[in-house]
């Protein structure tokens, strides 16, 4: 499946150019149109601080149809107060001239630095310019995925196809997500909160999904919510919610396979979270400074929310993430976060494995060769188990190690 990408899916369009926005000279505008008004569905940040075009991306998705999304990278147009949204609008508005729809049928995004006013006289040549590369080669699909970086290091794909009956179905997906990485995301359903916040970095998570399957946005809206659940507000490098943070799926109908059974729809929805998860894996391998993927799995746990909140909170704990980066077995620091979760755990019933190695059982150290398995964290995955014997529930949630480069990253970001 290596040929297949974010075009691969008939019916879509898309491109990506340099507008002068970064600091840097990569695409920071990017166009995705579909030829037809798709049925769609989006999940937004749940932070109260939310930015222009996430306000504005809630209304336009509201009615489950959409037909191009627009965004930048450089600028998260968060915190501008009025003229944002003005120029989240305006955004949309260029955006469905090139597309050949209606401006509220446009989702807009941006990422970058929070509190600045967007560059509009740059913003509004790089969306005209985007109307002169569309296509649906994977040259296009590239360009699109890279500008939608900012810290990235790595532009982040996936695609898959299945069958549903004769007829073939596909899903594809990009992603870009490195720092301020924790999302929280929640289907869209409108939302009245609002905030402030101060001058300061914003690195977001933002997926865009195309798919050419036929199925009407209440089933993508749910089908969506749940793969989000499992997979981007499963990954966390900093535990961040940003203000920006948007996963959206486009499903242009081409493909003539019918939803009509469960087993169509299982399949659907088996696709979706594998194209999901497989983004969300690489945005902890592409943490800022990260120097390898850091798995927690939670096993036998009361309920599947305890099992979460555990996972949650080991991965997201400083000291159990700087001992991954210096490959440290610290194994009591992984057992301690567990236990400062406020759910349910008893270590004396656990045990715990790093990396297939079991070194804490039934509330004791269990003898380990504590340089092999150091040789073995430092490896580009490591994996913690830890089973808890309170139950059938599990979770797994992915993160990375804590290096000195994301202290100097986040210490002198600017775009």
């Amino acid at each position: 499946m290596a040929d297949l990408h974010l075009l691969s899916p008939g019916g879509f369009r898309a491109t990506g150019v340099y507008a002068g926005i970064k600091t840097k000279h990569a695409p920071d505008i990017g166009l995705l149109v579909c030829d037809r008004r798709a049925s769609a569905a989006a999940a937004f940040t749940t932070n109260k601080v939310f930015a222009a075009p996430v306000k504005v991306g809630r209304e336009h998705v509201a009615d489950g149809r959409l037909s191009a999304i627009v965004v930048n990278a450089g600028n998260a147009n968060a915190c501008t107060g009025k003229q944002g949204e003005k120029d989240a609008r305006r955004m949309c508005a260029l955006a469905a001239q090139i597309a050949g729809c209606e401006a509220t049928d446009v989702l807009p995004s941006s990422t970058g630095i929070i509190g600045h006013a967007l560059p509009m006289q740059k913003v509004e040549a790089g969306i005209l310019d985007c109307g002169n590369y569309l296509g649906n080669s994977m040259e296009h699909a590239l360009l699109f995925a890279d500008a939608i970086l900012t810290t990235d290091l790595k532009r982040k794909a996936a695609a898959v196809e299945f069958k549903v009956g004769r007829d073939l179905v596909t899903i594809a997906g990009v992603c870009k997500g490195s720092g301020m990485i924790g999302p929280r995301l929640a289907v869209s359903g409108g939302g009245k909160s609002s905030g402030r916040g101060l001058k300061g970095h914003h690195a977001t998570m933002l997926a865009y999904l195309t798919t050419d399957a036929a199925i009407a946005s209440g089933p993508l809206r749910q089908l969506l919510g749940k793969a989000c659940e499992r997979s981007f507000n499963t990954v966390t490098v900093d535990d961040h919610a940003s203000t920006n943070d948007t996963a959206a799926i486009l499903a242009s109908g081409n493909s003539p396979a019918k939803f009509n059974s469960a087993r169509a729809m299982k399949a659907l929805a088996e696709a979706l979270d594998e194209v999901c998860q497989a983004l969300a894996y690489q945005i902890a391998a592409d943490g800022e400074g990260a120097t390898k993927v850091v798995i927690i799995r939670v096993k036998g746990a009361a309920t599947e929310a305890a099992a979460r909140t555990m996972a949650r909170a080991i991965a997201n704990s400083v000291l159990v993430k700087c001992a991954m980066n210096g490959s440290d077995p610290n194994w009591g620091r992984i057992v301690s976060a567990a236990g400062m979760a406020g759910v349910p755990f008893n270590p004396d019933r656990c045990s715990l494995s790093l990396s297939g190695t079991t070194v804490f059982r039934n509330g004791q150290p269990v003898t380990f060769d504590a340089e092999k398995v150091s040789v073995e964290l430092a490896k580009n995955e490591v994996v913690a188990e830890l089973a808890c014997r309170d139950g059938k529930s599990e979770a797994t949630v992915w993160t990375c190690d804590l290096s000195k480069d994301y202290v100097t990253i986040n210490a002198d970001y600017h775009t």
